[in-house]
């Protein structure tokens, strides 16, 4: 499975009609998807470059189209998957063609680029990469990261859509992230916490200021959190952004049959999500905040902003499988400390009889011991499992014990090698009445929703922790 993510001494741009769509002949000519995603891997020596110049250089060397005459871009360190969701069926309800990009994906990597007809072929993938490569090759060669190649890739297929509005989610950060050679009409930072931290500070301060960097100067920027860090404000004003503030410019209130969005001037009311976590809510307000915005460009339809609100879903977010006479299996891709304290809260509102079994993995870059803590109280015990068989990030099922010390009961542990035996395991070990929760990675997620041990399970009524 590919889950991937210098300063330019000549700035030379061409149309990209110019550049034929070809390969390095430097390299073997990829024949297919998976050919093209193994070559991306082996093209930059790191996964992670952060910076704007070496993919504003081939973007600019391809004609840098826009990839839609609206733009919304979406970060955040949770919420990101939701909230774009939110904005595909709200925009799909209007009757907008609208082109989603969102990074990791779970099962194909066509489903990181979501056009009006659904997941991207792999024909067009194929096509915008080979055109990628030649501008990559054209003069000298620069090197790209498997998450730029895939970024330049929906930037070129948006383009050739006819798209109405591009929705183009976050990777890492904001401020550096390739996402970011793009200006969008309105930006939305959903949530700030602690993760990435080796990359992006280690306070929710620093944190929001590298977040804060995909707002652009008079454009909305939609802040989807009632306290958001100073260091997110003192940048969205330094830029000029026109700041949108959940609990300042618009807030929302439950109610029995369903929710209320409400700004200064307006209240609309909405229905219940099938994303059903608790801050769902939060993640589709910020979504219509923006849209909101944009009414004068985009226009404005409330029955339709209900029908998508409604509509929404999204995979591996709290998504359920109910066997009969079984347990059931949760699959969510928790997985950083603000994520699993929402996990915990869904777990505090949805009390069953029997027990509850985690299968829980993680990536080596993760804060392990940050995540578990909140859940002690709720899980019965413990499935880890390894995840170094399944990329050179994963943790082995030691290292996750080790890093958690003191923290849980030897005797709720088991250990795995990985996660088929792990699944297969609990499996084997629930019962009816008792429910599995699997999550920790989008590895993890992956490995149960094409598990052998859950091929006859049902999906269940959606519901996801939107994280």
């Amino acid at each position: 499975m590919h889950r991937a993510r210098t300063k330019c001494a000549v700035r030379k741009r061409c149309n990209i009609s110019t550049i034929p769509p070809r390969p390095s002949s430097l390299a073997p000519r990829p024949l297919n998807l998976a050919d093209w995603l193994d070559y991306q891997q082996r093209v930059h020596p790191r996964s992670i470059d952060l910076g704007l110049a070496r993919v504003r250089e081939v973007w600019e060397r391809m004609g840098a189209p826009r990839p839609a005459p609206i733009v919304i871009t979406v970060g955040g360190t949770n919420g990101k998957g939701s909230t774009v969701a939110f904005l595909q069926a709200m925009l799909g309800a209007m009757g907008r063609r609208v082109g989603c990009y969102t990074s990791p994906h779970l099962l194909r990597y066509n489903e990181r680029v979501r056009l009006p007809e659904g997941d991207v072929a792999d024909v067009r993938l194929i096509d915008a990469f080979e055109r990628i490569e030649a501008a990559r090759m054209l003069a000298f060669a620069i090197p790209l990261t498997y998450f730029e190649f895939g970024t330049l890739a929906a930037l070129w297929i948006f383009s050739r859509s006819e798209l109405d509005v591009a929705v183009l989610e976050v990777g890492l950060g904001g401020r550096l992230d390739a996402v970011n050679i793009v200006d969008a009409d309105a930006a939305i930072v959903t949530t700030v916490d602690l993760d990435h931290q080796d990359w992006l500070g280690n306070d929710r301060d620093s944190i929001g200021r590298e977040k804060a960097g995909i707002f652009r100067q008079g454009r909305p920027a939609i802040l989807g959190m009632a306290q958001p860090p100073a260091g997110l404000l003192d940048v969205a004003t330094a830029i000029g952004a026109k700041v949108v503030r959940a609990g300042r410019d618009f807030d929302t209130t439950d109610h029995a049959g369903g929710w209320q969005w409400r700004s200064r001037a307006m209240v609309l009311n909405m229905p219940h999500t099938l994303l059903a976590a608790p801050c769902q809510h939060a993640n589709a307000a910020a979504a219509v905040a923006a849209l909101y915005s944009l009414r004068q460009q985009i226009g404005w339809d409330e029955p339709a902003l209900a029908t998508g609100v409604r509509s929404a879903s999204l995979p591996a977010r709290l998504q359920r499988f109910a066997r009969a006479g079984a347990a059931d299996l949760v699959v969510d891709v928790a997985h950083n400390p603000q994520a699993a304290r929402v996990l915990a809260q869904w777990l505090d509102n949805e009390p069953i009889a029997g027990c509850t079994i985690a299968v829980f993995a993680a990536l080596s870059d993760k804060d392990v011991r940050g995540m578990l803590e909140p859940l002690t109280q709720h899980i019965d015990h413990w499935f880890i499992c390894g995840l170094d068989t399944e990329t050179p990030r994963g943790l082995p099922a030691s290292d996750v014990i080790a890093r958690c010390e003191g923290l849980l009961q030897p005797a709720t542990v088991s250990l795995f090698p990985d996660p088929e035996a792990a699944l297969g395991s609990a499996r084997g070990a629930a019962h009816a009445g008792d429910r599995i929760i699997v999550f920790g990675s989008f590895y993890l997620a992956a490995a149960a929703l094409e598990s052998n041990a859950w091929a006859d399970g049902v999906p269940a009524e959606a519901t996801a922790s939107g994280v």
